[in-house]
């Protein structure tokens, strides 16, 4: 184990404050807190004992790139989202089988989520032992949601145009029960970007009753049922052709039955997974508390997508549709193309009408159908829209218990018993005119002469699929976890201090509805259990230099079991784990400098975190091997160092300056490197074993990893605001392609050949720069208050600023330019405006 950087560098002290969270975001990759405190700072206080003023305050550094770095994909010290722990009344809503909390899932509701309680970096929570990027824990409870009523109306043009919001809390009445009510809308007949649409609902609902002073019980639940049609990114060569670099290639026109055209997306997120909570708060005595939830989590997650059986590739942007793909055999049908590119979305975008047309002429006599010896004779669809679908049942106990040991000390301690099952299927939900589809694997008819072999369901031969019926795969990820956790924390006059441990024990196993053609005997019933016992240990302190300095570190070690996603070989189709499976080893620490007076407010910070022994899983076509292939690496190591720098001023009364500035080194950890191993997709082959990818020194990709920010706000008398950010990013690099950095990409090739290094070095996007601004005004209207706010972001509209993507898995040894990377473009001038009625 690596422990000597860990003893040089230090972690963060992490303050718990008032956040408002960005209902737009989607995904925790890209989740930052925004701090949103009212004046009270309590910087009055000269005490050198101030532990409760730290507890109180918000993160300057947080504050100022929650709003302005997200839109470049910035992650908080590059970590992925799975090293935050998201919790509602204590109990974590990260998902079992990625590790990620999806922000989606209860979108809209952003008066109820709008003050959680947040601790940044390794942080001393007391409901929970938290990850190394910290968390946010949001109270459900009736009674501590503020009383009242608030109306709302927004409008932006992002994701959504419009949202309406109603929220009413009652607080804590003399008969003891509290309720609290929310519940918007939020739709766009279409997005920023061509082809996409919105229509989402959110509701919540809580009501708690006090039966004593000492103890109430209460009830919460929540969910934002969507629907949403979805953008994707190329490459450069499609934005380019057609002049956008917004070019999105999951929609199409599809004319309809009175002659006009409508536009359609293949790609349709449909969620819908409310969750529950029932809670006993007991007051012990004056000391000690125990908050109890137990709680479930179901519903559905799906999204669709097109399949098709020996007919062409439906994509538009498939690689042998474009000009560049015959530029040297062809150059006039290339330009052929080109024009077309240019000028006919029957050409650049998805072809409906094509689809249906191959469906309707395609008369079919299907022998055996159902296994049951029968002839069906009709339109077999070549082409389907099928919906890949996770739905969720997850339930469990979560109890916390804090006791104030004395005037100087507390202990926290808790439990936590989870039990998940993903159901994972696709299902048809559009024949495009066809009238049943064949569930058959064709990769695996031509693969084998044997033709129960392409069976998917081999309970069911030849098995015929009409819409709404399973097909594809159908299996059930079981994800079980105990764990126990406790902390102390204490203080002195000029030392704060707590220490951590948690101990774990995780279990996973695959259980096959159907057996699979492929693998008869390893894909359907209960497969193995897969059993990781963990733990934890973490510690910090606060150093008081003066009542206004203060110098904080922490420390965390902890182990944790692989997840599910990454852990199966291939899930859809047989049980069976990556080789050489072991729990991840997560290490580290940072060190601030933290000034804070009435003016002025300084977060100094250098950090540094090792996470090793990652597992990766993806499956896709080799082109060497000629094949679906399963490509999967162990022993994936990241490291992340780097330094953080939030500043804070108020100039004058009326004009407070901000600025935030990081630089990060997010690499693989060139330590040692990865080991893959390459399996055939439809049997159990292993092509290719102990296959090294040197992927030390590389660049984590995905996000800027050199980020600044500086604002300026001005704060009128008359009860108005008005500000502007500028918004530098660089270092940008994409992920790298861990095919392509191997001894075997590169054997045909000498050190000096060109191809050597267009082959293994790594793709870096230009830097950007960003300007946004903001306004707002509030009245107050007798006990009323109406409030309007505006930010517009990237105002001066620049169009050009590549923000991510990735290199194609997909990588041809032989011409190492046919498959270019995927790149993504931050959007351009986009605002959101919201008016607000509270009484």
């Amino acid at each position: 184990m690596r422990y000597s950087a860990l003893i040089i560098l230090a972690c963060s002290f992490s303050v718990s404050s008032l956040a408002q969270i960005d209902s737009s975001v989607t995904d925790t990759s890209k989740f930052i807190p925004l701090i949103t405190l009212d004046a009270d700072d309590l910087d009055n206080s000269q005490s050198q004992d101030v532990s409760t003023l730290l507890q109180s305050s918000r993160d300057v550094f947080v504050s100022a790139a929650g709003f302005n770095f997200s839109a470049a994909r910035f992650r908080m010290r590059g970590y992925q989202a799975d090293q935050y722990a998201i919790m509602m009344n204590n109990v974590v809503m990260n998902d079992p089988e990625r590790g990620s909390a999806i922000w989606a899932y209860w979108g809209g509701l952003n008066d109820i989520t709008r003050y959680p309680n947040v601790g940044n970096g390794i942080s001393n929570g007391n409901m929970n032992f938290g990850g190394i990027g910290g968390y946010s824990n949001i109270s459900l409870r009736a009674s501590d949601l503020r009383a009242g009523h608030r109306l709302s109306y927004a409008s932006a043009n992002r994701t959504y145009r419009n949202r309406l919001m109603y929220t009413h809390s009652t607080g804590m009445m003399k008969n003891g029960w509290a309720f609290s009510f929310s519940g918007a809308f939020r739709w766009s007949q279409e997005g920023y970007v061509d082809g996409t649409y919105f229509n989402g609902g959110s509701y919540f609902f809580s009501a708690e009753k006090k039966l004593n002073d000492q103890h109430s019980i209460g009830f919460a639940g929540f969910a934002a049922p969507t629907v949403q049609a979805r953008s994707g990114i190329a490459l450069q060569e499609a934005y380019d052709l057609t002049g956008d670099n917004f070019y999105n290639p999951y929609w199409g026109w599809q004319t309809q039955a009175d002659g006009t055209r409508k536009k359609r997306n293949a790609r349709v997120r449909d969620n819908h997974r409310p969750s529950v909570f029932l809670t006993d708060y007991w007051t012990i005595d004056k000391k000690s508390k125990l908050t109890t939830s137990v709680y479930s989590t179901f519903g559905k997650t799906g999204s669709t997508n097109l399949n098709w059986y020996d007919a062409k590739d439906p994509r538009p942007d498939y690689y042998r549709y474009l000009p560049s793909y015959y530029e040297q055999e062809d150059p006039a049908y290339a330009a052929q193309l080109a024009e077309a590119w240019a000028n006919d979305p029957n050409q650049s975008q998805i072809n409906w009408d094509a689809l249906y047309n191959a469906n309707y002429n395609n008369l079919y006599q299907l022998e055996n159908a159902n296994g049951d010896g029968s002839t069906l004779i009709g339109l077999r669809s070549k082409y389907a829209l099928e919906e890949q679908r996770n739905d969720p049942l997850q339930y469990g106990l979560n109890s916390v218990y804090n006791r104030q040991l004395n005037d100087k000390m507390m202990l926290s301690a808790g439990l936590i018993v989870d039990f998940y099952t993903g159901h994972n299927y696709k299902k048809t939900v559009d024949l495009l005119g066809g009238e049943f589809w064949v569930d058959v694997d064709q990769f695996a008819e031509q693969d084998f002469a044997d033709p129960t072999v392409g069976q998917n369901d081999l309970d069911v031969t030849n098995k015929v699929v009409r819409v709404g019926d399973k097909v594809g795969w159908n299996y059930k990820m079981h994800v079980n976890k105990q764990e126990v956790f406790s902390q102390i924390e204490g203080k002195t006059a000029k030392i704060d201090w707590y220490a951590g441990l948690t101990l774990s024990s995780t279990s996973f196993y695959r259980e096959g509805v159907w057996a699979n053609g492929r693998f008869p005997n390893n894909s359907q019933g209960k497969g193995e259990v897969h059993n990781f016992m963990n733990y934890g240990v973490k510690g910090g302190a606060v150093y008081k230099v003066t009542g206004r300095h203060y110098v904080t570190a922490n420390l965390q070690y902890q182990t944790r079991a692989p997840y599910s996603f990454n852990a199966y070989v291939s899930p859809r189709t047989r049980d069976g784990v990556v080789p050489n499976l072991e729990s991840t080893e997560i290490m580290s620490g940072d060190l601030n400098y933290i000034v804070r007076y009435p003016n002025l407010k300084v977060r100094a910070t250098a950090f540094y975190s090792e996470i090793n022994n990652q597992t990766w899983a993806r499956s896709f076509y080799h082109d060497e091997f000629r094949t679906f292939i399963n490509y999967m690496m162990t022993g994936v190591d990241h490291l992340h160092s780097g330094f953080e720098l939030g500043v804070d001023a108020n100039v004058t009364t009326s004009i407070q300056v901000t600025g935030a500035f990081t630089y990060g080194q997010y690499i693989f950890n060139n330590k040692s490197n990865p080991v893959a191993t390459i399996t055939r997709d439809n049997s159990s082959e292993v092509i290719a074993s102990d296959r090294t990818i040197y992927l030390g020194g590389y660049k984590i990709g995905g996000q800027p990893q050199t980020a600044g920010s500086i604002g300026i706000k001005y704060n009128s008398p008359k009860y108005w605001f008005a500000g502007v950010n500028a918004n530098y990013f660089a270092d940008i690099y994409l992920s790298p392609n861990p095919d392509r950095r191997t001894a075997e990409a590169i054997d045909k090739y000498i050190v000096d050949d060109p191809q050597w290094s267009a082959i293994i070095d790594q793709t870096k996007l230009e830097n950007g720069f960003v300007m946004n601004a903001f306004a707002g005004k509030s009245w107050k209207v007798k006990e009323s208050f109406i409030r309007f706010n505006v930010n517009i972001n990237n105002i001066l509209n620049t169009t050009d600023f590549r923000t991510g993507g990735y290199e194609q898995l997909r990588f041809d040894s032989n011409d190492i330019d046919k498959f270019p990377p995927k790149f993504g473009y931050m959007y351009g001038l986009n605002y959101f405006a919201m008016l607000t009625y509270q009484f």
